[in-house]
């Protein structure tokens, strides 16, 4: 931008987007300064480079504006997780499957770990049906996202919103 340029010409282009041609760089210089604005290099790697007569201010402001905007339009996922232990007793399962279709009904991701202490990593079968009994509880409301693992002493799956909860009706097909 401006005195950071240093080659010794550049391809010129004003505030409207007109090609005006290829200038010395001072020059070029001189013509922004002129009308008020930066010249600001945007393709440094052609031959000569292509600078722009603008307000970089201006750009930059805009700029930031825009990544704000489609931040704000972005939906961002939360993953919730879910402890269980292998020898989880069936009510104390079932709190929890309601727990985690709430979460899925919200459209966050869960992630199921059933950690093993001592001596239980052996019996990792247990741990294994537990899950599998998760999934055959929430049915079609789960996908696996991602099959159980051993990370550690941990068994863990991710789950994601099944198809059922994504699509809600909208308010026309409920009047029906």
């Amino acid at each position: 931008m401006n005195e950071r340029i240093r080659v010794p010409e550049v391809r010129v282009i004003d505030e409207t987007g007109k090609n005006l041609g290829i200038f010395r760089t001072e020059e070029a210089l001189r013509l922004a300064r002129e009308r008020g604005l930066d010249l600001v290099e945007v393709q440094p790697n052609a031959h000569p480079p292509v600078c722009r007569i603008m307000d970089y201010g201006k750009y930059r402001y805009e700029e930031s504006r825009r990544e704000r905007e489609s931040r704000k339009r972005q939906k961002t996922i939360e993953v919730k997780e879910i402890r269980l232990r292998p020898r989880i007793d069936t009510h104390d399962l079932e709190t929890k499957v309601r727990q985690m279709q709430q979460f899925l009904a919200d459209g966050a991701k869960v992630k199921v770990s059933v950690l093993f202490r001592g001596r239980e990593i052996v019996y990792q079968e247990l741990g294994e049906r537990v899950l599998q009994r998760v999934l055959d509880s929430l049915g079609s409301k789960a996908i696996v996202e991602q099959a159980p693992h051993l990370e550690g002493r941990t068994l863990v799956m991710v789950l994601a919103p099944g198809r059922s909860d994504l699509t809600r009706p909208t308010e026309a097909e409920q009047e029906r």
